[in-house]
């Protein structure tokens, strides 16, 4: 496994399924995915992406976490190797947090890495 999620963080991504599953009212659920990722940018170089979503490519490495099938793409692993992400919901705010072995650095929220 190249990417953990916590047991809090996966109860989150699986509420966020449900929801986005019974707006679409269709029938039968359609199979989602959790995209973790990284692109350029953010104030330390590199900003973390976290998106639910129906697609999954040839080139996305794919694992299941608590029930939750995540990908990846194999440029974004080999940032994101070892990254635990996290689920906070306190008095400061609420929301995902990225525990990267890989970053040299980072910003004070947490939002984007160097490496």
């Amino acid at each position: 496994m190249s990417i953990e999620l916590t047991e809090k963080a996966a109860s989150e991504v699986l509420s966020i399924i449900k929801q986005q599953q019974e707006q679409n009212g269709d029938g039968e659920p359609k199979p989602m995915f959790l995209r973790v990722g990284v692109k350029g940018g953010g104030c330390s170089g590199f900003s973390y992406t976290l998106d639910v979503t129906e697609n999954s490519g040839e080139e996305d490495d794919r694992w299941n976490v608590h029930g939750i099938d995540v990908i990846c793409d194999s440029r974004s692993l080999m940032y994101l190797k070892g990254t635990v992400v996290d689920f906070k919901d306190g008095l400061m705010g609420r929301g995902f947090v990225f525990s990267n072995p890989n970053a040299t650095s980072s910003c004070g929220c947490g939002s984007s890495f160097n490496a």
